[in-house]
């Protein structure tokens, strides 16, 4: 029972549901995100590039078999491109959220330091110097 209790402490923590939260909510983002790279970005660089759809994009290693229902081996490095401009995208999306919410915390005020505080030894000197000054 002390394992349950203790679980659910664990699970309860404010940044535990935090990220919980997060995730969700970046996987649904993802979805968004994959949609505006293959449906809207990819197709005007593809009609730039002449017609050249990324995803189909490959090095065939070894031609299949549809007969024996054996599929082709290749270097897929299409999926790569749309997946790595896919990840720009995303990085950039949440680096203008955390702009954003950045930029709406008040900042901090920073309290006054005070003048610190001399220690027995500077103050006897201090004493010593204006003794000579008088002296002088």
């Amino acid at each position: 029972m002390a394992i349950i209790k203790e679980f659910k402490e664990f699970a309860m923590r404010g940044n535990v549901v935090d990220l919980a939260v997060g995730v969700i909510i970046g996987a649904a983002f993802g979805k968004i995100v994959t949609s505006l790279v293959n449906d809207v970005i990819m197709p005007p660089i593809g009609y730039v590039t002449g017609g050249i759809d990324f995803k189909n994009l490959k090095i065939l290693l070894k031609a299949g078999d549809p007969a024996k229902k054996i599929a082709d081996v290749s270097i897929n490095y299409g999926s790569f491109i749309n997946t790595v401009i896919e990840f720009v995208i995303v990085a950039f999306c949440i680096f203008m959220v955390v702009k954003a919410i950045n930029s709406l915390k008040k900042p901090e005020e920073v309290a006054p330091v005070a003048d610190p505080v001399p220690t027995k030894e500077e103050t006897l000197l201090t004493e010593i110097r204006d003794l000579l000054a008088k002296k002088a």
